[in-house]
């Protein structure tokens, strides 16, 4: 009984590890942020959205994005270069940070407007390597179909970071459990993953200055397009961020940053999980010259399906559900939530099936289409700001503006797919 109701396809079952892990993962902050609400303050989860937006926009871009060309070569020799390539340039940034932050600790510190941020900048660099190292290792293992030790990197990322967060609260307050948390987790998650390579000791003898110097080469679009594109996407959320904490405080931050951590899960637990699957299929289909078509309807079919039994229900009893499970001091949250959440609904549905970008090489297109994406949001958000419009009132404008946005590019698409469906060579020929 047991066996009929797990997926038959491999696509199936690969969502279905994948998302197992990554509910279990997303379970642990859920069931413990009851706690950390009442351990920690708006404030202080303000600051650690401060930090967590200030790392995320340079760990976004840490590899140059060369992490999305390991799953293309048809060849392991040339994933494991470009690995390695990746792994060069992650180091690389993060020694350049790392100057930075030495020498204009007290610049950076007043920009954003947070004097409690200055000793968390040191972090940065250290995040910013981890954050970038775990990219690269999540892709080769996705190319390897390591599902089950991709879930159970995001699960002991979870633990670790409950971990911490809880016992430093407990000992004493402030935001150094929040941040800790985040930091050393990271390192964990990367160990598991790692393994899967460094046990391949063949594969990594074949490393060579020459073959990661070719690929760079051979994949440059990816930092000459879709790094820039994958900056626009991150300080579309992560910069916005950082000016609803320079212009509405910390509180209004930390609010807000609950929201989205909570109101996330969807798309981490299950959007994720699809989007990383749908990757690897649809390039293996593309690669043998068929129509991606047929995956990408099936596969929208299910986001709109899962989207709407989510949200749908969601909308009309979250106000309850925040103060019950947060507490009464959470309720303005609450309120943010309730407006942000038909945007997220069509965000979840979107999101992975923007994979096509690379799997068709628009990368160009996607690029152009993120910095439109974070020119909305500092325009809506400066705009609004400078006319003294409410920060709810802006919250809807993100909702019925970015939602319009979303919906273009799912258009986008599913016209690169119906018109460039079958590809006779691949853009890149195997050498």
């Amino acid at each position: 009984m047991i066996k009929r109701l797990k997926p038959q396809s491999e696509f199936g079952r690969n969502v279905l590890t994948l998302m197992t892990g990554t509910t279990i993962a997303q379970a642990i902050p859920v069931a413990i942020s009851p706690i950390l609400t009442r351990m920690y303050s708006p404030e202080d989860f303000g600051l650690l959205a401060l930090f967590v937006a200030v790392t995320s926009i340079f760990g976004s871009v840490a590899n140059g994005r060369y992490e999305l060309a390991i799953m293309l070569p048809k060849k392991d020799e040339d994933a494991i270069n470009i690995f390695a390539l990746g792994f060069i340039i992650t180091t690389s940034l993060s020694l350049i940070l790392l100057a930075l932050v030495v020498l204009f600790n007290d610049y950076f510190t007043k920009f954003l407007n947070n004097d409690d941020i200055s000793l968390w900048l040191y972090f940065v660099p250290l995040t910013v390597f981890f954050s970038g190292i775990y990219n690269i290792l999540s892709y080769f293992n996705n190319r390897k179909k390591q599902y089950k030790d991709l879930a159970t990197s995001i699960i002991i990322k979870s633990i670790v970071t409950a971990i911490i967060q809880l016992s430093i609260g407990f000992l004493k307050g402030g935001v150094v459990g929040l941040i800790s948390g985040q930091i050393v987790s990271q390192f964990f998650a990367n160990t598991t993953l790692l393994l899967n390579i460094i046990r391949d000791k063949l594969l990594v003898s074949k490393i060579s200055k020459v073959k990661i110097v070719a690929l760079a080469k051979r994949y440059k679009d990816f930092p000459k397009y879709t790094m820039w594109a994958a900056l626009a996407n991150t300080s579309s959320l992560h910069l916005t961020n950082i000016l609803i904490g320079s212009f509405y405080g910390g509180a209004t931050i930390g609010y807000y940053f609950l929201v989205q951590k909570v109101l996330s899960m969807p798309t981490t637990l299950i959007g994720r999980s699809i989007s990383g699957v749908f990757f690897q299929h649809a390039t293996k289909i593309k690669n043998s010259n068929q129509n991606v078509m047929e995956l990408f309807v099936v596969t929208l079919k299910k986001l709109v399906i899962i989207s709407a039994l989510f949200y749908i229900p969601l909308y009309f009893f979250i106000e309850d559900m925040f103060v019950f499970v947060f507490g009464s001091d959470w309720i303005q949250a609450a309120v943010y939530a309730q407006l942000i959440l038909p945007l997220l609904m069509v965000q979840f549905i979107v999101s992975p099936l923007t994979k096509i970008n690379h799997i068709y090489l628009k990368n160009k297109n996607s690029m152009l289409w993120q910095f439109g994406l974070m020119f909305l949001y500092i325009v809506i958000l400066l705009v609004a700001h400078n006319l003294g419009i409410e920060f709810e009132s802006i919250l809807v404008l993100f909702s019925i503006i970015i939602t319009a946005y979303y919906l273009f590019h799912l258009y986008l698409l599913y016209f690169y797919i119906k018109r460039y469906g079958v590809v006779s060579t691949p853009p890149y020929s195997e050498k």
